[in-house]
Protein backbone atom coordinates (compact mmCIF):
# COMPACT_ATOMS: atom_id res chain seq x y z
CA UNK A 1 0.00 0.00 0.00
CA UNK A 2 3.01 2.28 0.83
CA UNK A 3 4.27 1.84 -2.57
CA UNK A 4 1.38 2.16 -4.14
CA UNK A 5 0.77 5.71 -2.78
CA UNK A 6 4.10 6.60 -3.20
CA UNK A 7 3.66 5.91 -6.62
CA UNK A 8 0.65 8.19 -7.10
CA UNK A 9 2.23 11.21 -5.34
CA UNK A 10 4.79 10.66 -8.11
CA UNK A 11 2.54 10.68 -10.95
CA UNK A 12 0.35 13.38 -9.34
CA UNK A 13 3.19 15.92 -8.82
CA UNK A 14 4.24 15.30 -12.43
CA UNK A 15 1.05 16.25 -13.32
CA UNK A 16 1.18 19.49 -11.46
CA UNK A 17 4.36 20.48 -12.94
CA UNK A 18 3.56 19.42 -16.51
CA UNK A 19 0.46 21.94 -16.21
CA UNK A 20 2.84 24.53 -14.96
CA UNK A 21 5.03 24.44 -17.11
CA UNK A 22 2.60 23.55 -20.31
CA UNK A 23 3.33 27.37 -21.95
CA UNK A 24 5.95 26.74 -25.09
CA UNK A 25 7.91 30.26 -25.56
CA UNK A 26 8.02 29.11 -29.86
CA UNK A 27 4.59 29.62 -29.74
CA UNK A 28 5.12 33.35 -28.65
CA UNK A 29 4.09 36.06 -31.98
CA UNK A 30 6.83 38.37 -30.85
CA UNK A 31 9.44 35.82 -30.53
CA UNK A 32 7.90 34.15 -34.12
CA UNK A 33 8.02 37.19 -35.38
CA UNK A 34 12.12 37.89 -34.24
CA UNK A 35 13.14 34.50 -35.88
CA UNK A 36 11.43 35.06 -39.06
CA UNK A 37 13.10 38.41 -39.37
CA UNK A 38 16.40 36.80 -38.63
CA UNK A 39 16.72 34.08 -40.97
CA UNK A 40 15.67 36.66 -43.31
CA UNK A 41 18.29 39.21 -42.45
CA UNK A 42 21.02 37.48 -39.91
CA UNK A 43 20.31 40.08 -37.35
CA UNK A 44 17.97 40.26 -33.92
CA UNK A 45 18.51 43.76 -33.14
CA UNK A 46 22.13 45.16 -33.78
CA UNK A 47 23.61 41.87 -33.45
CA UNK A 48 24.29 40.25 -36.48
CA UNK A 49 26.01 36.77 -37.37
CA UNK A 50 28.89 35.28 -39.17
CA UNK A 51 27.16 32.62 -40.05
CA UNK A 52 24.15 34.66 -41.75
CA UNK A 53 25.78 35.17 -44.89
CA UNK A 54 23.36 36.14 -47.70
CA UNK A 55 25.34 38.20 -49.90
CA UNK A 56 24.97 35.40 -51.88
CA UNK A 57 21.43 35.82 -52.10
CA UNK A 58 20.83 32.47 -51.36
CA UNK A 59 19.14 31.36 -47.24
CA UNK A 60 21.58 29.28 -46.05
CA UNK A 61 19.12 27.92 -43.98
CA UNK A 62 16.72 26.15 -46.18
CA UNK A 63 18.97 26.47 -49.63
CA UNK A 64 20.99 23.93 -51.37
CA UNK A 65 23.29 21.77 -49.31
CA UNK A 66 26.53 23.35 -50.83
CA UNK A 67 25.19 26.91 -49.44
CA UNK A 68 25.05 25.48 -45.95
CA UNK A 69 27.43 25.40 -43.12
CA UNK A 70 30.19 21.59 -42.93
CA UNK A 71 29.58 19.22 -40.09
CA UNK A 72 32.52 20.44 -38.20
CA UNK A 73 31.66 23.93 -38.37
CA UNK A 74 28.08 23.64 -36.71
CA UNK A 75 29.63 21.14 -34.15
CA UNK A 76 32.43 23.42 -33.29
CA UNK A 77 30.03 27.15 -33.54
CA UNK A 78 26.28 27.27 -33.61
CA UNK A 79 24.73 27.20 -36.83
CA UNK A 80 22.33 30.81 -38.40
CA UNK A 81 19.45 29.08 -37.34
CA UNK A 82 20.55 28.42 -33.75
CA UNK A 83 21.72 31.86 -32.92
CA UNK A 84 18.78 33.11 -33.94
CA UNK A 85 16.69 30.93 -32.26
CA UNK A 86 18.71 31.87 -28.97
CA UNK A 87 19.20 35.65 -29.43
CA UNK A 88 15.73 35.89 -29.65
CA UNK A 89 14.78 33.55 -27.13
CA UNK A 90 17.38 35.99 -24.77
CA UNK A 91 15.67 39.34 -26.51
CA UNK A 92 11.62 38.04 -25.38
CA UNK A 93 12.91 36.71 -21.94
CA UNK A 94 14.31 40.65 -21.14
CA UNK A 95 11.20 41.56 -22.38
CA UNK A 96 9.09 39.20 -19.86
CA UNK A 97 11.21 39.92 -17.05
CA UNK A 98 10.56 43.55 -17.48
CA UNK A 99 6.64 42.96 -17.61
CA UNK A 100 7.28 40.29 -14.39
CA UNK A 101 6.66 37.51 -15.97
CA UNK A 102 8.11 33.77 -15.14
CA UNK A 103 10.46 32.07 -18.17
CA UNK A 104 9.22 29.87 -20.40
CA UNK A 105 10.43 26.56 -22.66
CA UNK A 106 11.21 27.57 -25.82
CA UNK A 107 11.66 24.62 -28.00
CA UNK A 108 11.30 22.28 -24.80
CA UNK A 109 14.24 23.72 -23.42
CA UNK A 110 14.55 26.58 -20.60
CA UNK A 111 16.63 29.61 -21.93
CA UNK A 112 20.20 29.09 -20.58
CA UNK A 113 22.90 31.52 -20.92
CA UNK A 114 25.80 30.36 -23.13
CA UNK A 115 29.49 30.56 -21.96
CA UNK A 116 31.99 30.00 -24.62
CA UNK A 117 29.47 28.57 -26.97
CA UNK A 118 28.46 25.78 -23.84
CA UNK A 119 24.35 25.88 -24.04
CA UNK A 120 24.63 24.48 -20.45
CA UNK A 121 27.59 25.37 -18.81
CA UNK A 122 26.88 24.41 -14.89
CA UNK A 123 25.19 20.29 -16.72
CA UNK A 124 28.37 20.07 -18.40
CA UNK A 125 30.60 20.75 -15.25
CA UNK A 126 28.49 18.57 -13.29
CA UNK A 127 28.41 15.49 -15.97
CA UNK A 128 31.98 15.34 -15.93
CA UNK A 129 32.08 15.52 -12.45
CA UNK A 130 29.74 12.87 -11.88
CA UNK A 131 32.35 10.81 -15.20
CA UNK A 132 35.42 11.47 -12.68
CA UNK A 133 33.63 9.90 -9.76
CA UNK A 134 32.30 7.03 -11.69
CA UNK A 135 35.89 6.61 -12.79
CA UNK A 136 36.94 6.68 -9.63
CA UNK A 137 34.56 4.01 -7.69
CA UNK A 138 35.85 1.47 -10.36
CA UNK A 139 39.23 1.80 -10.50
CA UNK A 140 39.12 1.66 -6.26
CA UNK A 141 36.29 -1.32 -6.80
CA UNK A 142 38.55 -3.04 -9.46
CA UNK A 143 41.75 -2.65 -7.30
CA UNK A 144 39.85 -4.34 -4.10
CA UNK A 145 38.51 -7.45 -5.78
CA UNK A 146 41.72 -7.96 -7.58
CA UNK A 147 44.84 -7.15 -5.50
CA UNK A 148 43.43 -6.84 -1.82
CA UNK A 149 40.97 -9.70 -1.89
CA UNK A 150 41.88 -13.07 -1.75
CA UNK A 151 40.94 -14.79 -5.03
CA UNK A 152 39.01 -18.38 -5.46
CA UNK A 153 41.06 -21.97 -6.49
CA UNK A 154 39.99 -21.31 -9.41
CA UNK A 155 42.14 -18.21 -9.07
CA UNK A 156 39.21 -15.77 -9.76
CA UNK A 157 37.58 -13.08 -6.78
CA UNK A 158 35.22 -14.91 -4.90
CA UNK A 159 32.94 -12.09 -5.14
CA UNK A 160 30.28 -13.37 -7.88
CA UNK A 161 28.81 -10.03 -8.84
CA UNK A 162 32.57 -8.55 -9.98
CA UNK A 163 31.87 -8.69 -13.26
CA UNK A 164 28.25 -7.07 -13.19
CA UNK A 165 30.03 -4.20 -11.55
CA UNK A 166 32.04 -3.74 -14.65
CA UNK A 167 29.71 -3.45 -16.86
CA UNK A 168 27.72 -1.09 -14.95
CA UNK A 169 30.69 1.06 -14.20
CA UNK A 170 31.44 1.31 -18.16
CA UNK A 171 27.75 1.92 -18.85
CA UNK A 172 27.14 5.02 -16.51
CA UNK A 173 30.45 6.52 -17.61
CA UNK A 174 29.38 5.90 -21.64
CA UNK A 175 25.61 7.91 -19.76
CA UNK A 176 27.78 10.57 -18.39
CA UNK A 177 30.05 11.30 -21.67
CA UNK A 178 26.72 11.52 -23.86
CA UNK A 179 24.98 13.71 -20.83
CA UNK A 180 27.99 16.36 -21.05
CA UNK A 181 28.26 16.01 -24.80
CA UNK A 182 24.34 16.72 -25.07
CA UNK A 183 24.45 19.49 -22.35
CA UNK A 184 27.31 21.54 -24.72
CA UNK A 185 25.22 20.82 -28.06
CA UNK A 186 21.75 20.08 -27.76
CA UNK A 187 20.81 18.57 -31.33
CA UNK A 188 18.60 15.47 -32.41
CA UNK A 189 21.68 13.39 -32.39
CA UNK A 190 23.23 14.24 -29.48
CA UNK A 191 20.05 13.94 -27.45
CA UNK A 192 18.86 10.64 -28.71
CA UNK A 193 22.11 9.14 -27.86
CA UNK A 194 22.07 10.61 -24.09
CA UNK A 195 18.40 9.08 -23.96
CA UNK A 196 19.76 5.71 -25.31
CA UNK A 197 22.84 5.86 -23.08
CA UNK A 198 20.76 6.68 -19.68
CA UNK A 199 18.00 4.75 -20.60
CA UNK A 200 20.86 1.31 -21.10
CA UNK A 201 21.88 2.54 -17.67
CA UNK A 202 18.87 2.58 -15.61
CA UNK A 203 17.59 -1.03 -17.07
CA UNK A 204 21.30 -2.73 -16.43
CA UNK A 205 20.73 -0.83 -12.86
CA UNK A 206 17.72 -2.41 -12.75
CA UNK A 207 19.02 -5.54 -13.72
CA UNK A 208 22.06 -5.47 -11.16
CA UNK A 209 19.54 -5.00 -8.60
CA UNK A 210 17.31 -7.68 -8.98
CA UNK A 211 20.07 -10.32 -9.43
CA UNK A 212 22.28 -9.39 -6.21
CA UNK A 213 18.65 -8.95 -4.20
CA UNK A 214 18.07 -12.58 -5.02
CA UNK A 215 21.41 -13.84 -4.71
CA UNK A 216 20.96 -15.12 -8.27
CA UNK A 217 24.16 -16.77 -9.44
CA UNK A 218 23.46 -19.58 -11.82
CA UNK A 219 24.29 -18.25 -15.65
CA UNK A 220 20.87 -19.81 -16.89
CA UNK A 221 18.93 -17.76 -14.42
CA UNK A 222 20.53 -14.79 -14.94
CA UNK A 223 20.06 -15.09 -18.44
CA UNK A 224 16.71 -15.99 -18.17
CA UNK A 225 15.80 -12.40 -15.62
CA UNK A 226 17.88 -10.46 -18.33
CA UNK A 227 16.47 -11.29 -21.20
CA UNK A 228 12.65 -9.37 -20.61
CA UNK A 229 14.41 -6.38 -19.05
CA UNK A 230 16.63 -6.00 -22.30
CA UNK A 231 13.94 -6.53 -24.58
CA UNK A 232 11.85 -4.16 -22.70
CA UNK A 233 15.02 -1.23 -22.64
CA UNK A 234 15.36 -2.32 -26.25
CA UNK A 235 12.26 -1.15 -27.52
CA UNK A 236 12.18 1.74 -25.60
CA UNK A 237 15.83 2.80 -26.99
CA UNK A 238 14.00 1.64 -30.86
CA UNK A 239 11.11 3.65 -29.65
CA UNK A 240 13.11 6.61 -29.21
CA UNK A 241 15.45 6.92 -31.69
CA UNK A 242 12.76 5.54 -34.76
CA UNK A 243 9.33 6.73 -34.12
CA UNK A 244 9.22 9.33 -31.47
CA UNK A 245 11.70 11.29 -29.31
CA UNK A 246 9.20 11.44 -26.23
CA UNK A 247 10.65 13.49 -23.52
CA UNK A 248 7.79 12.58 -21.08
CA UNK A 249 7.65 9.22 -21.84
CA UNK A 250 11.24 9.04 -21.43
CA UNK A 251 11.04 10.49 -17.95
CA UNK A 252 8.22 8.35 -16.91
CA UNK A 253 10.29 5.11 -17.73
CA UNK A 254 13.20 5.98 -16.05
CA UNK A 255 11.76 7.38 -13.18
CA UNK A 256 9.67 3.71 -12.65
CA UNK A 257 12.87 1.96 -13.65
CA UNK A 258 14.48 3.75 -10.47
CA UNK A 259 11.98 3.82 -8.05
CA UNK A 260 11.79 0.03 -8.45
CA UNK A 261 15.47 -0.17 -7.88
CA UNK A 262 15.44 1.55 -4.85
CA UNK A 263 12.49 -0.38 -3.39
CA UNK A 264 14.37 -3.71 -4.01
CA UNK A 265 17.71 -2.24 -2.88
CA UNK A 266 16.05 -0.58 0.77
CA UNK A 267 13.90 -4.21 1.04
CA UNK A 268 16.87 -6.09 0.55
CA UNK A 269 19.39 -4.44 2.54
CA UNK A 270 17.02 -4.47 5.11
CA UNK A 271 15.93 -7.58 5.30
CA UNK A 272 19.40 -9.25 4.89
CA UNK A 273 20.66 -6.49 7.85
CA UNK A 274 23.94 -5.82 5.53
CA UNK A 275 26.44 -4.34 7.16
CA UNK A 276 26.61 -1.23 5.07
CA UNK A 277 22.82 -1.33 4.61
CA UNK A 278 22.88 2.72 5.87
CA UNK A 279 24.75 3.59 2.74
CA UNK A 280 22.11 2.62 0.69
CA UNK A 281 19.38 3.96 2.75
CA UNK A 282 21.16 7.23 2.19
CA UNK A 283 21.22 6.82 -1.49
CA UNK A 284 18.04 5.34 -1.91
CA UNK A 285 16.52 8.41 -0.07
CA UNK A 286 18.81 11.07 -1.87
CA UNK A 287 17.77 9.55 -4.98
CA UNK A 288 14.16 9.63 -4.68
CA UNK A 289 14.63 13.14 -3.61
CA UNK A 290 16.53 14.27 -6.70
CA UNK A 291 14.21 12.56 -8.96
CA UNK A 292 11.17 15.33 -7.32
CA UNK A 293 13.57 17.52 -8.04
CA UNK A 294 14.32 16.86 -11.58
CA UNK A 295 10.52 15.96 -12.25
CA UNK A 296 9.81 19.65 -10.56
CA UNK A 297 11.94 21.02 -13.66
CA UNK A 298 12.26 24.41 -12.78
CA UNK A 299 13.43 27.19 -14.76
CA UNK A 300 17.71 28.06 -14.54
CA UNK A 301 18.66 30.69 -11.64
CA UNK A 302 20.35 33.83 -13.41
CA UNK A 303 20.46 31.19 -16.81
CA UNK A 304 22.67 29.00 -15.19
CA UNK A 305 21.35 26.21 -12.19
CA UNK A 306 17.70 24.70 -13.29
CA UNK A 307 16.54 21.13 -11.51
CA UNK A 308 18.22 19.02 -13.95
CA UNK A 309 21.63 20.69 -13.23
CA UNK A 310 20.86 20.37 -9.71
CA UNK A 311 20.12 16.97 -10.29
CA UNK A 312 23.33 16.49 -11.59
CA UNK A 313 25.34 17.85 -7.96
CA UNK A 314 23.46 15.60 -5.92
CA UNK A 315 24.66 12.90 -8.17
CA UNK A 316 27.97 13.08 -7.35
CA UNK A 317 27.99 12.56 -3.35
CA UNK A 318 25.47 9.83 -3.70
CA UNK A 319 27.75 7.77 -6.61
CA UNK A 320 30.74 8.12 -4.24
CA UNK A 321 28.40 6.75 -1.28
CA UNK A 322 26.86 4.25 -4.06
CA UNK A 323 30.98 2.27 -4.88
CA UNK A 324 31.51 2.33 -1.28
CA UNK A 325 28.54 0.44 -0.39
CA UNK A 326 29.77 -1.87 -3.76
CA UNK A 327 33.01 -2.37 -2.42
CA UNK A 328 32.00 -2.95 1.33
CA UNK A 329 29.82 -5.46 0.09
CA UNK A 330 32.38 -7.45 -2.17
CA UNK A 331 34.13 -7.89 1.06
CA UNK A 332 31.19 -8.89 3.09
CA UNK A 333 30.31 -11.31 0.18
CA UNK A 334 34.22 -12.90 -0.02
CA UNK A 335 34.34 -13.25 3.91
CA UNK A 336 31.01 -15.34 3.31
CA UNK A 337 31.90 -17.21 0.78
CA UNK A 338 35.27 -17.84 2.29
CA UNK A 339 34.08 -19.17 5.68
CA UNK A 340 31.43 -21.53 3.88
CA UNK A 341 34.60 -22.81 1.94
CA UNK A 342 35.98 -23.75 5.10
Amino acid sequence: MEICRLLLFFAAISSIFRLIHATSGEDDPIYQACVGHCKKTGCVGEKCFQHCDFSSGENPIDGPWYLQEPLYQRWKQWDCLSDCRYHCMIAREEGRQKLGLQPIKYHRKWPFQRVYGIQEPVSVAFSVLNLAIQFHGWISFFILVNYNLPFSPKKKPYYEYTGLWHIYAILSMNSWIWSAVSHSRDVELTEKLDYSSVGAFIGYSLLVAILRAFNVRDEASRVMIAAPIVAFVTTHILYLNFYQLDYGLNIKVCIAMTMLQFILWVVWAGFTRHPSRWKLWLVAAGGILSSIIKIYDFPPYMGYVDADALWHAMSIPLTYLWWSFVRDDSEFGTTILIKKAK
